[in-house]
């Protein structure tokens, strides 16, 4: 049976950390959480439920990941935000893979928790993500705050059945501050590396996105809330190109600017 470590970032999570911890309570051999210094019972929580917090000023979402990453003591990692949970499907699939793991690494699919139900269509499902693999042969990647792991080489890449549930927002009110947080930082991600807007961004990229989320990938079948969705998905797709467009001319892009 091999040795499995699950890592996770936290900051000011009570609300979330003990549904997450208990959920792979049966599979890790440890829990290692990183936390940036919560203001609420956080780090409390996750210590009385056995995981080991180190603590850590917030780095930007890939380094503070990969930093958790070094903590663990074991190849295989599993690794989840305070967020999220295993189903009791996916959470049985990794039991069974951690007699042999096969591969190097493994994808599963997440369900999103969207103001009272979960959301199985559009943009938001199966929303694959690779999430369990050995560290010595993938890292954390990607562009903040939309980070992703990422093989180093040409490893191999099974997949779990079963479901990441995601607890992300329970009103939309969240949904919005959220939106407006991360495309503020994806558009200083983007300026740092050189990226441009032009106005066709901000015309047919937001336009895009709503058509894939909501027809193309039929988040139509989620009702209501598919709508809302796909136009708030809409909404951070042009939030994002507005802000990086403000960047390059030098205007406001935050209050009290």
């Amino acid at each position: 049976m091999a040795s499995l470590s699950v890592v996770l970032i936290t900051y000011n999570e009570a609300r979330n950390i003990e549904r997450c911890l208990q959920s792979v309570r049966n599979i890790a051999d440890e829990i290692i959480v990183l936390d940036s210094h919560s203001t609420d019972e956080t780090v409390s929580i996750a210590s009385s439920l056995g995981a080991k917090v180190t603590l850590q000023p917030f780095l930007g979402y890939i380094e503070q990941k990969n930093k958790a990453l070094s903590l663990a003591s074991h190849d295989y990692v599993l690794c989840l935000d305070a967020d999220e949970a295993l189903d009791e499907i996916l959470a049985a699939a990794i039991s069974k893979e951690k007699e042999d793991f096969r591969f190097d690494a493994y994808t599963m699919n997440r369900c999103t928790w969207y103001c009272g139900r979960f959301i199985r269509h559009g943009s938001w499902y199966p929303d694959r993500k690779l999430r369990l693999f050995n560290r010595k042969k993938a890292g954390w990647g990607g562009i903040n705050p939309h980070d992703k792991v990422e093989l180093h080489s040409s490893g191999s890449t099974g997949y779990l059945k079963g479901d990441i549930l995601h607890y992300s927002y329970h009103s939309l009110e969240e949904h919005i501050q959220q939106n407006n947080r991360f495309s503020t930082i994806s558009a200083e991600a983007y300026y740092q590396k050189g990226k441009k807007a032009r106005l066709w961004h901000l015309l047919l990229k937001p336009c895009w996105a709503f058509l894939s989320s909501y027809v193309l990938k039929a988040g139509f079948l989620d009702g209501y809330f598919g709508f809302i969705i796909a136009k708030n998905i809409a909404h951070l797709t042009f939030m994002k190109y507005y802000k990086l467009k403000a960047l390059q001319e030098g205007w406001p892009v935050k209050q009290g600017q």
